[in-house]
């Protein structure tokens, strides 16, 4: 029995026999087993934006962006992942801890309802997974996890882009709940599964009614008005009222030619929306989604295409005597997007991304209202440094029915709000991955 340093030394001044020590070394700890295919891995995101023009308090209304960090340096976010993946026995477990710091930690949103509000910290995702051998292996997710829709991640060295989509903006993000996937075979899996509510609040619920406002993200398209949904509600849902989700993934084979490896991808998830961070409270709520990965003839060249729907329409129930919203008002909105994505890989280190996406937001009831945007990203990359990713990214939104809905000084002196159709941005985002 061969035995560390430390030990013998110990066994020298008489602290423990060799004997004992013998035995111990023969049986390893039980926390350090488990530690031994545990992974810590992570990146630090960083920023700088020029966003041209005077006036900057209206901007484009993508998740992660915003006013707070226009014209400077930004610490986005420090995410730290503890891990231990399934491994491939039977009766497989693991787990996965997603922490966030920072102020897109905020913008997360999944503070808990008995937080006090924001504080730069989050979970992102804290799950248990499970694997029971049923079939081809049958993997369980439960407790906090990312939205099974959509074709960009919150995980921002994942996406070709620095600035989100539309798209992903409107879509839900994390989910509090069971899920449940399986792999018929490697060209179609599927997923389905049900979470206490669509938005991002650990453990909210649906019964616990609402006290914020019912605009959410369709005010943020209408920054000069109208604001038709802004009302204190109390839409509370029975303890049973759950949101459900579904998706399938279909996959090239090898035989379809250059075209293998290309993706299909469809999803829906349907619920109530409880959020206490102002994306949409206090309503039932519909998203879906249909997205593609094309491969091409051309090896460097990579194609996307992303479809997002986001809609609303319910009955305005409110027992709160304050509400500027009568019983009974019928209340139909939808925002839906649709994105085309390339990426060229120019060198072993250098490549292009582009996205082109147009959205358009519409409230047909209690009042009527319609904003369109056409969004333009170009970002290239260069991967000089080792862990290290840097891109440099042009955007420029524009609004296509003639309403100013960006800029704007925000001083006590303008009162005008936005005041014009064109938003351009230029922004360096530094990660670096352990």
């Amino acid at each position: 029995m061969k035995l560390n340093k430390w030990t013998v030394a110990l066994a020298a001044v008489g602290a423990v026999s060799l004997a004992s020590a013998a035995k111990a070394e023969e049986k390893a700890s039980p926390v350090l087993t488990a530690l031994s295919t545990t992974t810590l891995s992570g990146y630090v995101d960083t920023s700088a934006e020029w966003n041209f023009g005077t006036g900057n308090t209206f901007m484009p209304p993508y998740k992660f962006g915003g006013t707070s960090k226009a014209d400077g340096f930004n610490l986005d976010v420090v995410q730290i992942r503890i891990e231990k993946p399934l491994d491939e026995t039977e009766w497989a477990a693991g787990y996965r801890v997603d922490l966030w710091a920072g102020p897109d930690a905020n913008t997360l949103g999944t503070q808990s309802t008995l937080s006090s509000g924001s504080s730069d910290f989050a979970i992102r995702q804290a799950y248990v997974n499970l694997r029971t051998p049923i079939g081809n292996g049958l993997e369980w997710k439960m407790g906090v996890f990312d939205s099974i829709i959509g074709y960009e991640s919150v995980e921002a060295p994942l996406d070709p882009n620095f600035t989100r989509s539309y798209g992903h903006s409107i879509e839900p993000q994390t989910e509090t709940g069971l899920l449940a996937s399986y792999r018929f075979c490697p060209e179609f899996s599927a997923s389905v599964g049900v979470a206490n509510t669509m938005n991002s609040a650990i453990n909210s619920r649906a019964q616990a009614g609402s006290t914020g406002m019912v605009g959410g993200i369709f005010g943020s398209f209408f920054p000069s008005g109208p604001s038709p949904l802004a009302a204190p509600g109390d839409n509370a849902k029975a303890e049973s009222y759950k949101s459900y989700m579904g998706s399938v993934a279909i996959t090239a084979p090898d035989s379809m030619g250059f075209l293998a490896g290309s993706t299909l991808y469809g999803g829906v998830v349907s619920g109530f929306d409880n959020s206490v961070v102002g994306t949409g409270v206090g309503l039932p709520h519909y998203n879906a989604y249909v997205g593609a990965t094309i491969a091409t003839p051309v090896k460097a060249l990579k194609l996307g295409v992303a479809f997002d729907e986001l809609d609303v329409a319910s009955t305005f129930n409110t027992s709160n005597p304050g509400s500027t919203i009568p019983n009974g008002t019928r209340i139909n909105a939808s925002i839906w997007t649709v994105a085309g994505y390339a990426s060229y890989q120019l060198t072993e280190k250098m490549s292009l991304h582009g996205r082109c996406e147009y959205a358009d937001a519409r409230i047909d009831e209690p009042v009527s209202a319609d904003a369109q945007i056409l969004a333009t990203t170009v970002t290239l990359q260069y991967d000089l440094w080792k862990n290290v990713l840097s891109r440099l990214e042009f955007r420029w939104d524009h609004s296509l029915n003639d309403q100013n809905i960006f800029g704007g000084t925000g001083t006590l002196a303008d009162t005008s709000g936005p005041d014009r159709d064109n938003a351009y941005m230029l922004a360096l985002n530094v990660i670096y991955k352990f």
